[in-house]
């Protein structure tokens, strides 16, 4: 079960210091945490296994603003998300752009959370599966079920919203990513403490994404202690 904090624009290297110095994981369950580019290093330091917010297909070039794989590697970044939802929405990211992200953060040995999720005009339309296949097979066609390639479902309806998938909504969608490519699948949407064992105790959900509740030490560890749970 893996337990991954993504905490998009929020937490500078003095703040990322002291949430390592205070948080304790729980054992039995993996846990990532994503902070911001420049509390990459203040997070390896503090021993907390991390993870970039996002991470570009070229080792080097003139790409204004983006960092490559090798440089995460020297900072002793342990992978990236690639796809999330509010780089596709915000920043124009393409199913191709992030599947040669994936590429090239994996061919670097780099672990990788690719996100993928439909919108709530989408689902209303019914077309979650075909969203959710189109994404899902842009990054299986580029990498394959890769060993260190983990793919979290996030309807972007639940990002930021307070709205959560139910615990039969996830595990539909879970299920469905499972027949089209063989990995790990993550839940992300508005996870809290309040609803991570009915989430995470679905069948082919694999631990979560989490955004706000893994700002606050208190809560983050509520939900990895539901994993550990759950797991054992």
């Amino acid at each position: 079960m893996l337990i991954a904090g993504n905490w998009k624009m929020f937490k500078g290297p003095s703040e990322t210091r002291a949430f390592a110095d205070a948080f304790d994981s729980p054992e039995g369950v993996d846990v990532v945490i994503c902070p911001a580019y420049v509390s990459l290093a203040a997070a390896v330091e503090g021993g907390l296994t991390t993870y970039a917010q996002n991470v570009h297909w070229a080792p080097e070039g003139a790409f204004t603003g983006e960092i490559s794989a090798p440089m995460l590697r020297e900072l002793g970044v342990q992978g990236a998300i690639v796809g999330h939802s509010e780089r596709r929405q915000l920043f124009g990211e393409t199913d191709e752009g992030v599947a040669r992200r994936a590429k090239a953060a994996l061919e670097a040995g780099l672990g990788v959370i690719a996100c993928v999720g439909e919108s709530e005009e989408e689902r209303e339309a019914g077309q979650t599966e075909l969203i959710i296949r189109l994404q899902v097979e842009s990054i299986r066609d580029a990498v394959g079920a890769h060993e260190r390639l983990v793919i979290a479902y996030e309807p972007v309806w639940a990002i930021g919203t307070g709205k959560t998938a139910t615990s039969d909504q996830a595990q539909e969608v879970h299920a469905f990513i499972k027949g089209l490519v063989d990995v790990p699948v993550l839940y992300g949407g508005s996870v809290k403490p309040e609803n991570a064992d009915e989430l995470l105790s679905q069948t082919d959900v694999d631990g979560a994404l989490v955004g706000g509740a893994s700002l606050e030490v208190e809560s983050f560890t509520a939900i990895c202690r539901s994993a550990a749970r759950i797991r054992s």
